[in-house]
Order: C-alpha cells, then structure tokens, then sequence
C-alpha cells in the first residue's frame, strides 16, 4: 500500500471493529476511535465495486482541514490525523501493539468515542438535488415555503436546515424541527441548527474565495460528556456539492467537483439502483480521481500527499 495509485478497499486490523459505514472503518482504541477512509465509492446507498484511487485520503485531508478551520465554532472530535503510523502505539497498550500498515498514514484518523445523534444535518444555500425538485413541485423544502419563480441552482435567499434521519439502510427521511426536538430535546434541536448553519455559512465563504460554491452540506454531530461535537466528515466532495464559480450558471444542473459523473455514468448504463452495482470503466474511475484530487487542492492551496501535511512536491 505504499504507492498512491493503490487502491485501499477493505480494512482488517487487529482491533475490535467498532463500525464499517459505506466508506469509513472505525476501530476500537479504548475510549477513542480510529476511523479509517477507504477508496470505497457508494452511489444511490449502494457501495459500488469499484474503489476511487486516492479517495480516502482526499476525504480524510480535507475533513481534517475543515476541523482545525472551524473548531472555532463547534468542538470536533479529532485528536490526531494519523500522519505517521507509529503514533498510534500512543492510543494503544504495549501488549495490543501491531505492525501498523503504511496505508494508515494520510487517510486516518484517532477521534473522540461519542454518543452519536441519529439526525443528519443538512444545510442547502443553493436549490440543487432533491431541494429543486421538492421545489419544483411543491414551491417548499422540507415545509419551508420560499419565494416564487425561483431557478434550478439558485443561491437561497438564505441557508436552509433541512434535517433528516439517519438511516442505516435505504434512503434518509426529511425531519421537520417540531420532530427533531422530539427526538433530541429543543436545547440541542436549537444547537444543531445553529452550529450547522454557522458552520456552512464559513465554510461557503472560505471556498467562495478559492473558486468554489458549496451548494449545500451535510453534517453529524455526537455528545461528548454531554457537549454537542461534530463527528464524522466535514465539507467534502461526500458530504457537499461543490461547484465551480467560474462554470456556475443559473437555471441548469452544475458541473461538480464530487461523485456526480459517476453517478451520472451509473444511469447512463441503465443499472436500476439495486445491488450489485456494474464496475466503473477505468475513464470513470480515473476523472474522479481527479475531481477528489482539484477539490482538495483548491481548497487548501496544496498538492495531496500521503499525509495531512503534504508538501507541494508530492501529487498521486
């Protein structure tokens, strides 16, 4: 695993597994976690066969940027970006030490053990995706009425919290907030909205300045002895839809800087959305490489390394 062009699907470290998402592996370190991004891709709650070259890392470096930009705003649950695989013997006792895999480095985190929320926090500045078409229909998003005539990718008047659950299997249902104070209690239903929405709020204007639109987010948060923190990814081309200014026309579906070709290649085979998935052709795979790759180097202002803190001389 040492060559950027590996492709890093499966995990299996000597450690309790703690949970396998569709992208993301988390292993127990006592009462922290290691997360690890793999290059797994899923499409329409489907993981696909095929892996994205890079991906994790793309993933894993830019959520870590997001953490350290915003923490400012809400406490995050990073402790370390693994950058050198050595330091996880910090998180483990002398007799659970293993040889650590290289891969680890660049695409791994140690974080926070939490109680996760089960909303999904979703903020939407643009109308795009299933918002335009919510719209297009009922001239509201999630119940929220919003002024007539408005067009497909139109920045909203203001960011809209359209939460949803949190499904384990199949798709997330939209939440009103009358529900989710039901299910967290007002005092955090009211934090949720507010960390969610300044969190979106800096980040679209951080990457407005580097050339991208982020048209709407999505976030998870967990409590930490009984303080809200944000979890899991943040701001990046899984969680977002990113834009670039300078192709961004009004009244049309944008070009994105995330899985959207691959989504769009997926429909274009005619697979009807159930597994198992058709292999990507390498053109696929390798664009998207690339879009992860521009993303993260437009944002941050450097080529990705294999570690956090990758110097300009190394690209994939």
């Amino acid at each position: 695993m040492n060559s950027h062009s590996s492709i890093l699907i499966n995990t299996d470290l000597p450690l309790p597994v703690f949970y396998r998402g569709k992208v993301r592996d988390s292993y127990e370190l006592g009462n922290l976690l290691l997360i690890i991004a793999t290059d797994r891709i899923s499409a329409f709650d489907v993981v696909l066969p095929s892996g994205i070259p890079g991906k994790g890392r793309v993933l894993n470096q830019i959520s870590v940027f997001w953490f350290n930009q915003t923490k400012h705003l809400a406490p995050n649950h990073l402790v370390e970006a693994i950058d050198d695989v050595h330091h996880l013997g910090n998180y483990l006792p002398t007799e659970s030490r293993f040889p650590y895999p290289s891969y680890l480095a660049g695409r791994s985190m140690v974080v926070k053990k939490v109680k996760r929320i089960p909303v999904e926090c979703v903020v939407r500045g643009y109308l795009a995706g299933s918002g335009w078409a919510e719209y297009q229909q009922y001239g509201a998003v999630s119940g929220i009425t919003l002024p007539k005539g408005l067009q497909q990718s139109q920045e909203l008047p203001q960011p809209l919290f359209t939460p949803t659950t949190k499904a384990e299997t199949g798709h997330d249902e939209p939440l009103t907030m009358g529900e989710v104070k039901g299910l967290v209690g007002e005092a955090i239903a009211e934090e949720l909205k507010e960390k969610s929405l300044a969190i979106y709020s800096y980040g679209r204007e951080y990457a407005k300045a580097k050339g991208i639109i982020i048209a709407d987010t999505k976030m998870e948060f967990g409590l930490h002895d009984d303080r809200l923190i944000l979890i899991d990814e943040l701001l990046t081309p899984d969680s977002c839809r990113f834009w670039d200014t300078s192709q961004y026309r009004i009244g049309q579906s944008q070009p994105s800087y995330d899985k959207q070709l691959v989504r769009d290649w997926l429909i274009e085979t005619g697979w009807n959305k159930e597994p198992p998935a058709p292999v990507l052709s390498p053109e696929v795979i390798a664009s998207t490489t690339k879009i992860y790759e521009q993303a993260y180097e437009r944002l941050t202002g450097r080529k990705i390394g294999g570690s956090s803190h990758p110097s300009p001389a190394h690209g994939f």
